[in-house]
């Protein structure tokens, strides 16, 4: 009792000393989430969390910045230990080669002509000459994709054979043969490559090439023969991408039904939604709900697309940096960039989004790893927390709050009970977060904020805290605060609950361990956060 009492008086004097300056903060505001548990309303695939491995070299540049340099899918240090644990972190991350030079490759199985790398040349797609992957460079990405468990989506060339009529208009019949050698080599070997992805932005206008849509559509059927025709068994057919690119709804469309019944197996596209890597306004688009929230009705119309015209398929990202060329220096690689990433893959993931494949793994400015030093940058870990905490079933949630309140609900990964994505999008106020379940609550009735606000309630709460036992593990929840360094949202180090991520011994992933939080309180959400919490014990009729 005498042991109580003076925690009890600690307390008070600690509470009347930080009195003036909770006074003079800006007090945190009060929000409430409620959890639809009864229905899923999507879901994705159980590897929901993709990153890409692209083809530029190191002559690549963009506003006078040349950030790729060794970490394409050519010139990559593929023994470098930390790339190595960064991938098996994720026990199956999904790994997609391609990008804008897939459709200059030439694959090196019984051709004739010297294996060259990409060069510069003024009159090439993207200013680049025809590039080569030979097939002990193959061997070798499939030696790290099989050590590290890694789940393979390969980028086919699609204008193998094509010509330029002009501009940017491609023509022609596509030439399977150099894609058919390569195929068949690739599982003479026994590389289980998981899809096969049809052309790289080539669909609509193009970037830097374009392919007419009932043309590609009669390729990708010739493709899919090919695919049939080489893995033989049912079991073992890969899925076949297309058309990586900007979405289209009237191109996409008109892919669909030329193709036909079960020809596409995803309809896969690409989302650059904050700009170019010059644009001064990256941070203040990434912390407004109205922009963000245009990529919505991307996510939407490819849903819709879909039910309308090829209900066989699934809905793909396959490549997404938000900053295209590159990314933006000092924004896509640091703390700042979680906030958009991380929405990202909520957003997606309510429209049926089966896979969401970050630019990139390594190389540019939008890394997930430092492209010299192999570190992990802030979105690294944001993805494996996702990865290991989202399951695939997708709920829906009510926010009363403001705008800069983002909230996504999913069941938990092969466990029990359900994971909460919190975002703050404000840079100067905080939230206490109550989190309710539909089945118990009237979505008329609100909480009594103004009573729990106050300073005295809280003062209350303290108290009562000291003269009850602490909840036991059942009734706790699982909380992962993710915050920037100093408070800085340009730093590249990242907090998990006030304490900073680095690497281990010999490149370790560090453990990323939750707070226990008694499972009735509000959640406090700081300016510029991110909470995944994690409810074991919610009731969600669609997770069970």
């Amino acid at each position: 009792m005498e042991l109580r009492l003076r925690l009890l008086l600690l307390l008070l004097a600690l509470i009347c000393l930080h009195a003036p300056r909770w006074a003079s903060a800006q007090q945190p505001e009060e929000a409430t989430v409620i959890v639809k548990g009864s229905s899923r309303i999507a879901a994705t695939d159980d590897n929901y969390v993709c990153a890409t491995i692209d083809w530029w070299p190191p002559e690549k540049c963009n506003y006078n910045q040349c950030p790729w340099g060794q970490a394409s899918i050519l010139n990559l240090d593929l023994d470098h230990p930390f790339l190595s644990e960064a991938i098996q972190a994720f026990d199956h991350l999904r790994i997609r080669l391609g990008g804008s030079l897939q459709d200059r490759v030439v694959y090196d199985v019984g051709t004739e002509s010297p294996c060259s790398p990409f060069t510069n040349v003024s009159n090439g797609l993207f200013g680049f000459s025809v590039g080569c992957l030979g097939m002990d460079r193959w061997d070798k990405l499939n030696d790290l994709f099989q050590r590290t468990g890694a789940i393979v989506t390969f980028g086919v060339n699609a204008l193998y054979g094509r010509y330029n009529v002009r501009r940017s208009i491609w023509a022609g019949k596509w030439n399977s043969t150099n894609a058919y050698d390569f195929i068949k080599y690739t599982i003479s070997k026994g590389y289980p490559v998981s899809s096969w992805e049809f052309g790289n932005e080539l669909s609509g206008h193009g970037i830097g090439a374009k392919v007419d849509a009932k043309l590609y559509g009669k390729d990708v059927i010739e493709f899919k023969s090919i695919l049939r025709q080489l893995y033989k068994a049912p079991l073992s057919q890969p899925l076949l991408l297309a058309p990586g690119g900007f979405f289209d709804q009237q191109w996409y469309s008109q892919l669909l039904e030329t193709s036909g019944h079960g020809v596409v197996n995803a309809l896969s596209h690409h989302v650059y939604n904050l700009g170019g890597g010059n644009d001064v306004h990256l941070i203040r688009k990434i912390l407004d709900p109205k922009y963000l929230d245009r990529a919505e009705d991307t996510y939407r119309d490819m849903q819709l697309t879909i039910q309308r015209h090829g209900t066989w398929a699934s809905a793909w990202v396959s490549e997404s940096g938000g900053v295209f060329n590159n990314g933006g220096l000092l924004v896509s690689n640091t703390f700042i960039n979680s906030i958009w990433y991380l929405d990202q893959l909520g957003m997606a993931s309510q429209y049926n989004t089966k896979v969401f494949c970050r630019q990139t793994l390594i190389g540019g400015n939008y890394g997930l790893l430092d492209t010299e030093t192999f570190l992990p940058n802030p979105d690294y870990y944001s993805a494996l927390l996702w990865h290991r905490l989202m399951g695939n079933g997708v709920l829906s949630v009510d926010i009363n709050a403001p705008r800069q309140i983002r909230a996504y609900a999913h069941c938990r990964k092969q466990q029990q009970g359900i994971t909460l994505l919190l975002i703050n999008l404000s840079n100067t106020t905080g939230y206490n977060v109550t989190l309710l379940n539909d089945i118990n609550v009237s979505l008329g009735k609100r909480p009594d904020f103004e009573k729990r606000s106050s300073f005295t309630h809280r003062l209350k709460k303290a108290v009562s805290w000291l003269a009850r036992k602490p909840p036991s593990n059942t009734k706790r929840r699982e909380e992962y605060h993710l915050t920037a360094k100093d408070g800085d949202l340009q730093s590249k180090t990242m907090l998990l609950n006030g304490v900073p991520l680095e690497l281990g011994d010999a490149g370790s992933i560090p453990a990323m361990d939750p707070v226990l939080v008694a499972v009735d309180s509000p959640v406090h959400l700081a300016p510029t956060s991110i909470a995944f919490v994690v409810l074991p014990k919610f009731e969600a009729k669609a997770c069970s």
